[in-house]
């Protein structure tokens, strides 16, 4: 009887940034721009790492991995939500609603978990160095990425399992830009209670796991660099981590606002520009851009463009 005086909601109206009608050409000016510089910059470190054997090193196939989840972050949210600046109705149906919250969940777990192994990986480099071919072996490294897309999976399941046990008859205006899991459960007639039990279960765990692995990680990396008598090899290994760990600092502190006690009405619009749009636009230049090995590598390419260009200029004369 209760579920027959209530209409079930099949679609949502993603309200986004409906507050701002007059900044709405501005911001789809900005948006498409770091969507662009986005997608070029991770996709375009993928291909260079896939190209390059010498980047077929455990390092940059995390990273490649890293550019590539970051791509799919980015893919996963920005594109609907440029549309939506101009759209009359802003609607997106329960399916695709739990699609695009699969593909956030499963780029962003994926992301905790290559963070934590790259962390890992630069310890194993700069503290015990002689050891790092038999610990981190390209082998165990692929093994790590395959670990890391095979749980980021079974966890974004679990999630969207758990929101299709939910019903939607209240309202169908999702107060964000994209279909978050905190927004769904404030309009749901179902008590979200086991769903927000399952962010404690697993994701908690997940952040906890990651977390401790970075900070311990760096903490040994950090002792082992002040144990260095040469200046020159403590500034080396200090640069090298410290745009990493700036990397990282930035997307836990992001993680953490978002998954914290869950407040009615609460706006995560901020929170959520910075993870799913601001982080992977920076991550592909704080990781390469500071990196010797990257840019010799891109050097490269554009010389042998060059070399290219003007083999075909004189040939076309």
């Amino acid at each position: 009887m209760e579920k027959a005086n209530h209409s079930l909601t099949t679609e949502f109206i993603l309200t986004g940034f409906a507050d701002h009608p007059d900044l709405r050409t501005l911001l789809f000016v900005v948006f498409s721009a770091i969507y662009l510089i986005t997608m070029v910059g991770n996709l375009g470190l993928v291909a260079v790492v896939y190209m390059e054997r010498c980047l077929h090193t455990p390092m940059y196939i995390f990273l490649g991995n890293l550019a590539l989840m970051d791509a799919c972050c980015s893919s996963t949210i920005t594109p609907k939500m440029l549309e939506n600046f101009f759209s009359e109705d802003r609607r997106i149906s329960l399916y695709e609603c739990m699609t695009q919250f699969y593909f956030l969940c499963l780029a962003e777990t994926a992301d905790c978990f290559l963070l934590a192994a790259m962390a890992y990986d630069r310890y194993v480099a700069i503290c015990s160095p002689l050891q790092y071919h038999t610990r981190m072996s390209k082998e165990l490294c692929i093994q790590m990425s395959i670990g890391t897309f095979i749980a980021s999976n079974i966890h974004s399941m679990i999630h969207v399992g758990f929101l299709l046990r939910l019903t939607f008859c209240k309202s169908n205006q999702v107060d964000h830009f994209f279909c978050d899991i905190l927004p769904l459960y404030r309009l749901s007639c179902t008590d979200p209670y086991i769903n927000e039990l399952m962010i404690y279960i697993f994701s908690m765990p997940i952040q906890v796991f990651t977390i401790a692995t970075v900070l311990t990680s760096y903490l040994c990396i950090l002792y082992t660099i002040f144990k260095m008598r040469a200046k020159g090899g403590r500034g080396k290994a200090f640069s090298t981590c410290a745009s990493h760990f700036f990397s990282v600092s930035i997307f836990y502190i992001c993680l953490l606002m978002y998954i914290r006690p869950f407040e009615e009405g609460n706006k995560d619009i901020p929170v959520a520009i910075s993870y799913t749009i601001i982080i992977p636009l920076l991550n592909p230049f704080i990781y390469s851009l500071r990196n010797k090995e990257v840019i010799n590598v891109l050097k490269k390419i554009m010389g042998n463009y060059n070399v290219f260009k003007k083999s075909s200029s004189s040939i076309a004369n």
